[in-house]
């Protein structure tokens, strides 16, 4: 009997062996070694998915911090006001207070963002940018690609075919605005009568004026001293003389510090204000002005890389709350009362937004877009789109441009992967 559970073992090994399988080299069986079980690909683990296709408008957005932390959260702030009414916030930014650490991040964010919009335009104008009329897709590319992915009015008539135009910078990269807050701890809600009253600025810039950007054009209350909470309510003792003057400070400090925040982004401005360049199709360029387009990408995509990076160490400490079924964004320790949502389940919230932690996708719109190899090639065929990879608009079309492939984009780009031809779709497995 164990002679032919040893045999019936050895032969199931023997056929295991002989599988395709995915999983590692070192994958042992005790009868063998005494090695532990590893499952797992390192090659696979290389390869980033490209994004998913966006979700349905009746599923809400995941939530960035589980539930179940956001309740322990919740309970514990309960006990310790319970325990303690009266108390002052001593954590900035919660006590009206800038984090010291960030006003740096907070002005070199503000320059990237004027540089990448600044170079987005004017590569705009020599590499082609298409965007549906009917849906949000974005392509790079002289001539649009067939994926139906199309989710606009009649799509199915057209089978979910795009129809292309010509598109621009704003198409590569949105900024979703938000209410402009004079003082985010104060008074961090804006009611649905004051909509008409408050300013709307991208919700980047106010991300950045919050964390210690001042702008003439959108004043901001700062604060010296921190404020106390008396049973929940914000209370601040601060007078209105010394409000005004740290106000004087404050602007001529940060104004200062914004023109030598960033030395790089400042040479780029300087370096490259205007691209002229008569002709607009990119293999028609002369030698010099090539070079002039691979620079301006080069730092146009050191700006984008600058202003993300900048942003998420800003989230970390400053709130950014997005509603959980459409795209609005509001910066700040709560979200506003507009009775303006009209996606799914609004009439049982009466048109307010189900307010939830925002991502850097909702801060910053990356139109994610199908990555091209040659921009004058055929069109992406519909059949072969899993070989294709997809990058964000901006990275797509700086290296369109002449800038190098970012090495946290190399697999999702599918840089290292063959598409067969049209005609040889049925031959591969």
């Amino acid at each position: 009997m164990e002679t032919r559970t040893i045999a019936i073992s050895s032969e199931i090994i023997y056929h295991l062996k002989r599988l395709p399988h995915r999983f590692s080299a070192i994958l042992s069986f005790s009868s063998e070694s005494s090695s532990p079980v590893s499952f797992g690909d390192d090659r696979e683990s290389t390869y980033s998915d490209v994004p998913r296709p966006s979700r349905r408008k009746s599923e809400r957005k995941p939530y960035v911090t589980p539930m179940k932390v956001l309740i322990e959260r919740a309970k514990k702030e309960r006990e310790a006001r319970k325990a303690q009414p009266c108390r002052v916030l001593e954590e900035p930014p919660d006590n009206g207070l800038l984090v010291p650490e960030l006003v740096e991040v907070a002005q070199q964010v503000y320059l990237a963002r004027n540089s990448l919009v600044s170079g987005l335009s004017q590569l705009a104008r020599v590499i082609p940018v298409l965007r549906c009329e009917l849906c949000n897709e974005v392509h790079i590319g002289y001539v649009g690609h067939e994926i139906r992915t199309c989710t606009g009015p009649r799509s199915g008539s057209r089978s979910a075919m795009h129809v292309w135009r010509r598109g621009g910078a704003r198409d590569v990269v949105f900024f979703p605005k938000c209410f402009h807050l004079y003082d985010r701890v104060g008074k961090p809600r804006v009611g649905h009568d004051e909509r008409f009253s408050v300013p709307r600025i991208p919700a980047i810039i106010e991300l950045c004026i919050q964390a210690g950007v001042n702008l003439a054009k959108y004043p901001t209350k700062r604060r010296t001293k921190p404020v106390y909470c008396i049973e929940g309510r914000i209370v601040d003792f601060e007078s209105v003389a010394e409000e005004i003057e740290n106000k004087i400070i404050f602007f001529s400090e940060n104004t200062k510090a914004l023109l030598y925040a960033s030395p790089v982004l400042t040479g780029h401005v300087e370096n490259f204000p205007n691209l002229v360049i008569n002709n607009s199709n990119l293999d028609q360029l002369s030698e010099e002005e090539r070079n002039k387009v691979r620079d301006l990408s080069r730092h146009t995509l050191e700006a984008w890389f600058e202003m993300i990076s900048g942003a998420k160490k800003m989230m970390e400490k400053y709130s950014v709350n997005t509603c959980g079924y459409c795209p609005e964004v509001q910066v700040g320790p709560k979200g506003h009362k507009l009775r303006m949502c009209k996606a799914s389940k609004h009439q049982s919230r009466n048109g307010l937004h189900a307010w939830q932690e925002a991502r850097i996708d909702d801060l910053v719109g990356q139109n994610y877009v199908w990555h091209v190899d040659d921009l004058n090639g055929p069109p992406l065929n519909n059949n072969l789109k899993r070989y294709y990879g997809k990058a964000p608009a901006v990275v797509e079309l700086c290296v369109h441009g002449g800038a190098p492939v970012p090495d946290q984009y190399k697999s999702m780009m599918r840089l290292d992967v063959v598409s067969p031809d049209r005609d040889e779709v049925d031959l591969v497995a």
